[in-house]
């Protein structure tokens, strides 16, 4: 997706939403899907065809314009008309609140009503509407919405009555004039791994990261992911991302997964930002998470060779020792010569003459 353009070109966007809410009340038959309305500008003198409301105005300003409502079912429909104030969701998306919530912003400086009309079939409405800017308006981008509503009674599986809304819009984009300070944050970036069963393969990594606008400039832009691992080698290729509308004061939590990351310890998952505003680019944001990427089938198979080799290295030095530690054979005791005469000068006999008396 591309930045966005300048307000007074930014494509439109229909918004529909379905609001439940249980009431008492007997069993009816629902309506079928054929109930279809459009709400669109109406054709203005000297311009072409208009698919969103664009306003730069200076505060006490104001503005008068025209909504055309279309019933283009086979029924006639009761619409509810209104405007109201428009945000961006947690997950990007234009949002526009229920109608219980009360506008502050743009929504209230509309000045249209709260207006129920019935059309026919192909019938349309021209509703003309004022827009008044406060003179305490804060300066930049606002937005808000006009709705055109159908009410529709049905029972649900549990049989009981609920009223559901269903609502149309188109968007109205408003600059106040005055500083303008276009800005965006990464405020956490978070990744995890899911390790492959097969050693050496590579799995797939989710990032998940949160942008804010402090601004008061809608952005846009794209963001650009990368994972590395130790000393910044590259697990896998960089993918871009293209970034939601961000309204003033929007925070969106964006989650992106990157296939094909490599199993290489610590991984680092880098989300660089290039925004741009309707006026000019942003400087790059950079943000970076950490995780641990443990090739484990590869670690079992390095523990089992391991426990292998020390095995045999094992039974191998048993067999060693069993051979060094046989018990040596007695020495032989050599026979004393028999008649060899005492050589032991302390033994050594005496002759004496025969017939002498010692």
């Amino acid at each position: 997706m591309t930045a966005p353009r300048p307000c007074r070109v930014v494509a439109a966007l229909a918004v529909a939403t379905i609001l439940s809410t249980a009431v008492p009340g007997p069993a009816g038959a629902a309506p079928g899907d054929e109930f279809r309305w459009t709400v669109e500008p109406a054709a203005a003198a000297g311009t072409g065809p208009r698919s969103q409301f664009s306003y730069d105005l200076g505060p006490g300003q104001q503005h008068d314009d025209r909504v055309v409502v279309t019933n283009r079912s086979t029924g006639p429909l009761t619409f509810t008309v209104y405007a109201t104030d428009a945000s961006t969701s947690t997950d990007g998306a234009f949002a526009l609140p229920p109608a219980s919530q009360p506008a502050r912003d743009v929504g209230a400086w509309v000045d249209l009503g709260r207006q129920t009309r019935t059309l026919r079939p192909g019938e349309r409405i021209v509703l003309p509407f004022r827009v008044t800017v406060p003179r305490n308006a804060t300066p930049g981008d606002h937005a808000a919405g006009i709705v055109a509503s159908v009410a529709e009674a049905r029972t649900d599986a549990a049989g009981q009555r609920v009223n559901v809304e269903r609502r149309v819009g188109v968007r109205i984009y408003l600059r106040v004039n005055g500083p303008l300070a276009p800005m965006v944050d990464v405020e956490s970036v978070q990744v995890s791994y899911a390790n492959p069963a097969v050693p050496f393969a590579r799995g797939p990594a989710t990032i998940t990261f949160r942008l804010r606008n402090p601004g008061n400039v809608r952005v846009g832009g794209a963001a650009r992911l990368r994972t590395t691992g130790l000393f910044g080698v590259p697990l896998s290729g960089s993918q871009d991302v293209t970034l939601p509308e961000l309204l003033p004061g929007a925070r969106v939590t964006l989650v992106h997964r990157v296939d094909g990351v490599l199993p290489a310890g610590m991984l680092t998952a880098t989300v660089r930002v290039d925004a741009t505003s309707s006026e000019q680019a942003l400087p790059a944001v950079t943000r970076s998470g950490t995780a641990w990427t443990v090739p484990w089938t590869l670690l079992y198979l390095l523990v089992l060779v391991g426990a292998v080799l020390v095995l045999l290295w094992w039974r191998r030095r048993r067999r060693r020792v069993a051979g060094t530690e046989v018990e040596p054979a007695a020495a032989p005791v050599e026979p004393a010569d028999v008649g060899a005469p005492d050589t032991d000068p302390a033994y050594e006999s005496v002759a004496t003459p025969a017939g002498t008396r010692g």
